[in-house]
């Protein structure tokens, strides 16, 4: 009899989904390669044991009753039923609940490791090295034939050619994996061209991925002089690599898209900084306008030309203070002297001669006292005369009879 695939998928499908063992089972083992796919909510992933593994799915229905965040080296429980996917003809679990059961053994050496190292201090921020801005050379740990590379490259050309991409290339997966990785690290790190270094790969399981979870690569990572930049597997994975690394990425194109700067985000930057500068350049010179033009008004109202001004004013005000004080005290010495001089011809000889008056001399000496037949000169305003005295009379003589004749 000859059947087609379709019938024979079929056919096995309906004999896995009528086995009464198969349809309500128990299945205890280790996740590895989970994932979760984002538009439609379904879980897909691994279960394994030391010698075999089976494909698991886990519909969106049943995960969304999920207690627990499923990872991958959890040990767990799975209850639901073997069923067969026709199209593929993939032979699968499909799990309608899940609890855990334990660790596996990578992921306690995971969590081990992961809790040393960060006791000695190789995920303290504090010694993350930050990523140059304009990096000349970038150097790549990663496999010569893998997708990562390829990204990289692609990303990196797209965000600007003139970057340099520096391949060093290292197996990503097996038990050699670890000492390439470590040497291609050290490799990279001696070069002076390099400025910062991309190590990682595209996604797998736990176990595809387990090289950068291996002590070496950590300390080797970690000593490097160079930023260094963790990119491995999808952007839900973690592994040692990304703790102790500078800076985590998601992705490998997501690794190349913080390393490699934008040419065209550069110029723009460029352009806006040129023109912030001109901004701010023009308000200084402003400040620095109206500064000088406040110092220049500072200068002309305080300095020595203005300080000279105004004590030439002063000094012009002072000046016609000191004629007009002068012209009145002079007027009042002339006021006064003409006083004076008034009183003076009023009361000298020559004045009293004027009213009529003349006085004596005798011998040409004022006489005080004269006696009779005295040769005498009268002096008067008109001239002199000689007389001789006739008769006299004392002062006190003349007073008594001017007495008796009253």
């Amino acid at each position: 009899m000859v059947v087609s695939v379709s019938q024979l998928n079929e056919y096995v499908r309906r004999t896995l989904a009528s086995d009464p063992m198969l349809r309500s089972l128990s299945l205890r083992g280790e996740i590895s390669n989970f994932k979760r796919h984002a538009p439609s909510g379904h879980l897909y992933f691994s279960l394994k044991d030391e010698g075999a593994r089976i494909a698991c799915v886990m519909f969106r229905q049943h995960a969304f009753d999920l207690r627990m965040e499923p990872r991958d080296g959890m040990r767990v429980v799975l209850e639901g039923s073997v069923s067969l996917y026709a199209q593929t003809g993939q032979y699968q679990f499909c799990a309608q609940s899940m609890r855990p059961d334990g660790v596996g053994d990578l992921y306690l050496r995971f969590e081990q490791l992961k809790a040393a190292l960060q006791q000695e201090g190789l995920f303290d921020a504090s010694l993350k090295k930050p990523l140059p801005l304009l990096p000349r050379t970038v150097g790549v740990v990663t496999s010569a034939t893998g997708a990562a590379v390829r990204d990289i490259i692609s990303v990196a050309t797209r965000r600007n050619p003139g970057v340099r991409l520096l391949l060093c290339p290292a197996s990503v997966q097996g038990e050699a994996a670890p000492g390439e990785i470590v040497r291609a690290l050290r490799t990279l790190d001696a070069l002076d061209s390099v400025d910062v270094i991309i190590v990682g790969r595209g996604g797998g399981s736990l176990e595809e991925l387990w090289a950068f979870n291996e002590e070496a690569v950590a300390r080797a990572i970690f000593a490097c002089k160079k930023p260094v930049v963790s990119a491995v597997g999808h952007e839900t994975d973690f592994t040692i690599a990304d703790f102790v690394a500078d800076l985590r990425a998601p992705t490998p194109s997501a690794a190349a898209e913080r390393v490699v700067p934008s040419g065209e985000e550069l110029s723009a930057a460029l352009d806006g900084s040129a023109m912030l500068l001109d901004q701010r350049m023009r308000v200084r010179l402003q400040g620095w306008s109206a500064r000088m033009a406040h110092a220049h008004a500072v200068i002309q109202a305080y300095g020595p030309a203005r300080a000279l001004e105004r004590r030439r004013e002063q000094l012009l005000h002072a000046r016609t203070l000191l004629d007009t004080h002068m012209a009145r005290a002079c007027k009042a010495r002339e006021e006064a002297l003409r006083s004076a001089r008034g009183r003076l011809d009023a009361l000298s000889p020559k004045g009293v001669l004027a009213r009529g008056y003349a006085y004596v001399t005798r011998a040409g000496r004022p006489a005080r006292r004269l006696a009779i037949g005295d040769r005498i000169t009268l002096h008067l305003a008109a001239g002199q005369a000689q007389a001789e005295v006739k008769d006299w009379r004392d002062a006190h003589a003349c007073e008594e009879k001017g007495k008796a004749d009253v």
